[in-house]
């Protein structure tokens, strides 16, 4: 199975962080994970709180993990607090189930990992996600 490579996550990375300064965004934080879940690469820009890093993870662990984007992720929690409330304890509460949380996919379809961005509002977080996934190339679900 295809996987993020590390040129396409440091593409990832320094285009969301771009775009959000383009859309004068508050100081972001990014990390990209692979189809497994595990970490690629995480920057956070100057300003971010320290804490970002947690939140970014959730989100797009959250989005692999599921095989859900945040924003489905959103309207699962909503229709069913408790099914996210039990797949949260299954992966010890690192589930952030919002936009932000974009799941990415290679030329075939297939999930080759997630790109969680916080630090704005969610939807402003998934779009520079978004922006990053297509510089690299990919196809992202928001």
């Amino acid at each position: 199975m295809a996987e993020i490579t590390l040129s396409k996550t440091r593409t990832i990375l320094r285009k969301a962080l771009a775009s959000g300064r383009e859309m004068e965004l508050k100081p972001l934080s990014v990390v990209v994970l692979d189809s497994g879940g595990h970490v690629k690469g995480f920057e956070r820009e100057d300003g971010a709180a320290p804490g970002r890093f947690a939140i970014a993870h959730g989100k797009a662990f959250g989005a692999v993990m599921l095989g859900m984007a945040g924003t489905a992720q959103m309207a699962r929690a909503e229709q069913q607090p408790y099914f996210m409330a039990a797949v949260n304890g299954v992966y010890g509460g690192q589930v952030i189930p919002v936009p932000g949380g974009v799941l990415v996919r290679d030329k075939r379809g297939n999930v080759i990992g997630a790109v969680g961005v916080t630090g704005d509002t969610s939807d402003n977080d998934a779009a520079a996600a978004m922006a990053g996934i297509t510089a690299a190339g990919l196809t992202g679900e928001v």
